[in-house]
């Protein structure tokens, strides 16, 4: 039998050159750093400014919807020919950059509805799937009590979303200014912890060249 010569062939080990993987912690720890920086920038200014900060909640609402209803209508389109529901996207296209044309249009007071009746029927759906679990729970004798309680909470706190609108933005926003502060200080943080992978990488790849 003729020799074939190796079944396998690993091909060529490629070793990542020093300057390179240098380079890349560089980039990346500057990434995080600009990140972290806009993200605590854009907290303290939905803190400092509350007023613009709604109007800006409101456009971006307006905005997300119409791109996401004309990327819907997109993918639609191109699942057309081998999807039998492709409809039900184009649909769900259709509403979205309807309810985006409408919102700007109705700026900022339909953005803003929408949100408060987003977050209602969230709170509403998570007490009420809590509740049935806790009645669940009771049937099979396990602790229930944490978990009714919890379901109400949620509950009353749909009701008072819906009641007062005016809370329920001023909250959504103060999620969103914690969000962006903790974001930014934690991408700070592992911007400097990256400072130190940095030097470990020169160490690792110069070290050899000091023996």
């Amino acid at each position: 039998m003729p020799d074939t010569g190796p079944v396998y062939s690993r091909g060529p080990q490629l070793v990542p050159e020093p300057d390179n993987v240098t380079k890349l912690a560089q980039q990346t720890r500057r990434s995080l750093v600009l990140r972290g920086i806009l993200a605590i920038v854009m907290g303290v200014l939905i803190i400092a400014r509350p007023g613009a900060s709604v109007a800006a909640f409101a456009l971006v609402i307006a905005i997300w919807a119409l791109i996401d209803g004309a990327v819907l209508i997109s993918y639609a389109f191109r699942l057309k020919p081998i999807a039998p529901h492709w409809w039900a996207l184009l649909l769900a296209g259709i509403v979205g950059v309807a309810f985006g044309g409408f919102a700007l249009y109705y700026y900022p007071a339909l953005s803003l509805a929408y949100a408060v009746v987003w977050t209602t029927v969230w709170l509403v759906s998570i007490g009420a799937a809590a509740i049935y679990a806790a009645t669940r729970e009771r049937k099979l004798g396990l602790r229930w009590g944490w978990t009714m309680a919890f379901g109400v909470l949620a509950v009353l706190a749909g009701v008072v979303a819906v009641i007062y609108p005016g809370a329920t933005i001023g909250a959504l926003l103060a999620i969103i200014a914690t969000f962006a502060l903790v974001a930014g200080i934690t991408m700070l943080v592992a911007a400097g912890k990256m400072r130190s992978l940095e030097n470990r990488a020169k160490d690792v790849f110069e070290g050899p060249k000091r023996v």
